[in-house]
């Protein structure tokens, strides 16, 4: 496939070394510390917690004030908590959509999945209106009220993430790189690269060499139906940490095969929701090294051994989400880490949702608090795609595409696709959370610089020195993480919390009560 020159360079203004030189400024420990970790902060571990299909406002609307309805996990907030660009009264009460925004109680944690498809959210977002949500990305099927869209919860039903934003820092102007569900939300955290696909045109999946709807990897046992593949000229962050030998992997609930038929993996493994429904763990199109061949783990297979996770063996950096433990807990943490829950874990509505995503990301920082290298650890929890919920916000338009597929700016229009740029790429898409858990991490700290989920590989790719993926990749333009880190001041207090309700269980109320 032939590649043309980027036409983004313009934008490439601020070198690694001047943000780094700000975020680093008059702070001799952590210079200190970095040389002697060979990366460019003192994060020697980073660990990506991916989920699944949240807007920003569905979790953050009103934080950080919360209901406090009886019965339910209360939350105070610090008085010293800064705002965040959540909805307003005006907005809650005489909301421009044809439905008010409204409160989502611990009952009615499992909802409807709503539209989140590339062009319906561009429909929904109607040139930065912001107001047909209810008419393209609520959910019309199996007796599901589309209104359920302005849905959101508060700090009695995400505690923790509340909590979590108390004690360290999140984003309140974080974006989706582009528009569009799991798949391309996947490889823009692993790439920053839709386009470049195998099949080129695949009915709703793929136009004009771009992805913009889910389809399973080809590379992958356990997919079923349409399958793509990104062709061998695309790299991802696997591809430039093996270069430099930085070790890594991909951990995946429900990725170890239950069976082998034929040759090939069966994965499966099954949970239970809050719900009791039964969900199967394993997602193809949620992993997203799966698609490139120099990345992939067809046959699911296990790790040689225990100290060979993170390298380059039979697994191929592709794990089971009980591999990671089992390489943590045995002093063997892999440099980064991308983790994705079990699907009745990841948050994703219709089969997931917050009680049972709050439990996964509750004990995972549990325990990963107790390991010796939190010390030097970044957690950044992020997620794949809003899922049509209500935001209130539209993102900067840095990418712009016209194609039949768009629809931002008018029929088949999200602006005009520039001379030699991928189309169907337009973004920023929807606003989603993003929160940095570290113990270097500001404290209870809002960030208002723009980032995408590009920004989480940027931050990798510098903090290694592995360069850039190219090829119109968005890392190349993405925001800095940096604002949310004070690299001179860490606290190493951890903050434990009951899996079951957010809230602290180690006698500390974050200050909540005291009203500091």
């Amino acid at each position: 496939m032939h590649r043309m020159q980027s036409p983004w360079a313009p934008f490439k203004k601020m070198t690694l070394a001047l943000a780094l030189g700000a975020a680093l400024n008059g702070s001799g420990i952590a210079a200190a510390y970095a040389a002697d970790q060979g990366t460019a902060t003192p994060i020697k571990h980073v660990i990506v917690i991916f989920q699944e299909n949240v807007s920003f406002d569905h979790y953050f609307a009103t934080y950080p004030h919360a209901a406090n309805p009886s019965g339910e996990p209360a939350f105070y907030a610090s008085r010293k908590t800064p705002s965040v660009n959540g909805l307003t009264d005006f907005m809650l009460n005489h909301n421009s959509n044809s439905a008010n925004p409204f409160r989502l109680d611990r009952s009615q944690a499992l909802t409807c999945d709503m539209d989140h498809d590339y062009t319906a959210e561009q429909q929904a977002a109607d040139a930065g209106l912001m107001d047909k949500f209810v008419e393209h990305t609520g959910a019309s099927y199996d007796s599901c009220d589309p209104k359920q869209v302005m849905g959101y919860y508060d700090g009695n039903t995400v505690t923790a993430l509340w909590n979590y934003a108390q004690r360290f820092a999140m984003s309140d102007n974080s974006y989706g790189t582009t528009f569009g569900p799991s798949t391309p939300g996947a490889l823009n955290l692993v790439s920053g690269q839709t386009h470049g696909v195998t099949p080129a045109n695949l009915s709703g999946v793929t136009t004009n060499g771009t992805v913009i709807s889910d389809a399973d990897p080809a590379y992958d046992d356990c997919s079923g139906g349409s399958t793509l593949a990104m062709d061998s000229a695309n790299k991802n962050i696997g591809d430039l940490l093996n270069g430099k030998g930085v070790t890594w992997g991909w951990f995946q609930g429900g990725f170890r095969p239950t069976a082998y038929s034929g040759g090939k993996a069966v994965c499966g493994a099954a949970s239970t929701n809050v719900g009791g429904s039964t969900v199967t763990d394993y997602s193809p199109h949620h992993e997203p090294f799966q698609y490139y061949a120099s990345t992939s783990n067809p046959h699911h297979l296990a790790p040689s051994s225990a100290d060979k996770i993170g390298y380059t063996d039979q697994a191929n950096h592709q794990y089971d989400l009980s591999d990671f433990w089992t390489a943590a807990e045995s002093g063997h943490l892999p440099a980064v880490s991308f983790l994705k829950a079990k699907k009745y874990q990841d948050g994703h509505a219709g089969y997931s949702d917050p009680l049972d995503e709050q439990t996964f990301l509750v004990e995972t920082l549990n325990r990963l608090q107790k390991l010796p290298e939190w010390k030097d650890t970044a957690v950044i929890v992020s997620y794949d795609d809003s899922d049509g919920w209500y935001d209130h916000v539209l993102g900067p338009i840095v990418n712009q595409s016209s194609d039949p597929a768009d629809a931002l700016s008018g029929p088949g229009s999200c602006g005009t696709t520039s001379p030699g740029a991928y189309p169907d790429r337009c973004g920023y898409g929807p606003r989603l959370p993003l929160l940095v858990m570290s113990p270097w991490a500001k404290v209870n700290f809002v960030d208002h610089q723009v980032s995408d989920q590009s920004s989480i590989l940027r931050f990798i790719e510098d903090n290694w020195g592995v360069g850039r993926i190219g090829d119109q990749s968005f890392d190349a333009m993405a925001g800095s993480l940096l604002n949310m880190f004070d690299f001179k001041r860490p606290h190493h207090a951890p903050l434990v919390l009951n899996p079951s309700t957010g809230q602290p269980l180690d006698g500390d109320d974050l200050m909540h009560k005291h009203g500091s």
